[in-house]
């Protein structure tokens, strides 16, 4: 039986199983979309019953098929989700959403209590996102569910809770502690004071390659303790690098522009424009700009393809024309996204009467994206460093007309396109290659 690495690959759409052999060449995965539930509010989340049976069937299905052995196996996963546990070690929670809404208001006492909402957040390298922030989602239900925090006996972000499915383990890593939780000080390097002023207690992270020797379905395997999606992407460009300065964008739902070589400390300008602190597995800091564009190129190329009734993908067929590009530059309009921040994540097919085409209604749109992209690459670079490459991991690598606007906005960087495909999976994997023996 050829020997591999099992990675459990969870997207907010696509949840996915990959085997990597010792090349770290991809020679089984499979795919998966699941309906999503709703939470005990009503609000829709994943069907965590649904997906926990998948990921444990789908690693038994390989081991009773005999064709591969199984030697490690690890998780990646998106942020900003929790999973309770009582004393039995039972879930007693839904996974709940990190769109589901939250007003910060309701916490103003708890910010105020920590040195005011700028300060805090600084410090903890996590805008007040609000359940985005999952330190702000524990404090949500300690007050409002009482009686079901009562029983909460340890709290585990997701990647930790599908290790644990398998180990028994309650575990943390850097990654996921340190992705805009707002229970990290990056002044200190260490959780911060406020989570033992509410007794909560986490557990203290691990190292990315760590993991636990442990049992499954009879065969002995290294259980990793899994990462946070995005910071598990940058792994497998530090590594052909060799440490050489790059810039980040990976893209998808959103746009996250990461740093790993900036030395300077997050200042308040970059935290009020949308900038944070993500971690390596190995406890160092990458900051990064986190923008929810991928959301917004979602929701209007569907706009797009309903207003002039063409097929929603559409885009893709487009021819690139750099004439155009230079025009709307030159034009410096705004349509589609606010000056600051962007807080509207909805369509407004009333915006589109405002264009003679469909080209040039997207071709704005991809404009008023880049541009936001190469103000993120601006704030998150150091005073004095010179920044030259710029990789694009995952959707808009393979948009022509985005990678036109950043090169034509930004002539001193050279664009290139990551050849890895899958970093997330690929990052995990590369963690546990000391176990493919």
């Amino acid at each position: 039986m050829e020997k591999v690495i099992a990675i459990v690959d969870i997207g907010k759409t696509n949840k996915k199983i990959f085997l990597f052999d010792k090349t770290f060449s991809i020679v089984y995965q499979k795919s998966v979309k699941f309906d999503e539930v709703t939470d005990d509010d009503g609000y829709c989340c994943d069907d965590l019953d649904a997906i926990e049976t998948w990921v444990k069937n789908g690693i038994k299905t390989i081991q009773d098929e005999g064709k591969y052995q199984i030697k490690a196996l690890n998780f990646s996963t998106h942020g900003a989700s929790l999973v309770y546990l009582n004393k039995e070690g039972e879930r007693i929670t839904p996974l709940y959403n990190y769109l589901k809404p939250l007003d910060l208001n309701d916490y103003s006492d708890f910010y105020k209590s920590q040195g005011g909402t700028a300060e805090f957040s600084r410090k903890t390298a996590s805008p007040a996102y609000g359940m985005l922030n999952t330190g702000i989602q524990m404090l949500s239900l300690k007050r409002n569910k009482p009686d079901i925090w009562e029983h909460v006996h340890a709290i585990l972000h997701y990647p930790q809770y599908l290790s644990y499915l398998f180990t028994g383990k309650i575990t943390a890593d850097f990654t996921s502690v340190g992705a805009h939780t707002a229970t990290w000080d990056f002044d200190k390097m260490a959780y911060h004071s406020w989570l033992k002023d509410e007794n909560i207690t986490l557990p203290a992270p691990c190292k990315g390659n760590e993991a636990v020797i442990t049992k499954i379905n009879g065969e002995t395997i290294a259980v990793g303790t899994g990462l946070h999606d995005s910071s598990s992407s940058i792994i497998p460009i530090l590594e052909n690098e060799n440490n050489n300065d790059f810039v980040l964008l990976s893209t998808g739902t959103w746009i996250i522009t990461m740093n790993p070589f900036s030395k300077e400390t997050l200042t308040q300008h970059q935290l009020q424009n949308n900038c944070l602190c993500f971690m390596t597995p190995e406890k160092q800091q990458v900051k990064s700009s986190m923008q929810f564009l991928g959301r917004i190129h979602e929701v209007y190329i569907k706009t797009l393809s309903d207003f002039y009734k063409v097929d929603i993908d559409y885009h893709l067929d487009l021819v690139l024309n750099t004439r155009l590009c230079k025009e709307l530059i030159e034009q410096n309009a705004r349509v589609f996204l606010s000056e600051g921040i962007d807080t509207d994540f909805e369509a407004h097919p009333e915006y589109l009467q405002n264009f003679l085409s469909y080209e040039t209604a997207y071709y704005q749109l991809i404009y008023e994206i880049s541009k936001k992209v190469i103000s993120a690459i601006e704030l998150i670079s150091d005073e004095k460093a010179t920044l030259k490459d710029v990789y694009i991991s995952g959707g808009f690598n393979k948009n022509k007309i985005f990678i036109a606007f950043l090169e034509i906005l930004k002539p001193s960087i050279t664009i290139k396109i990551s050849d890895c495909k899958n970093e997330s999976a690929l990052g995990a994997a590369l963690l546990m290659k000391d176990y493919l023996k």
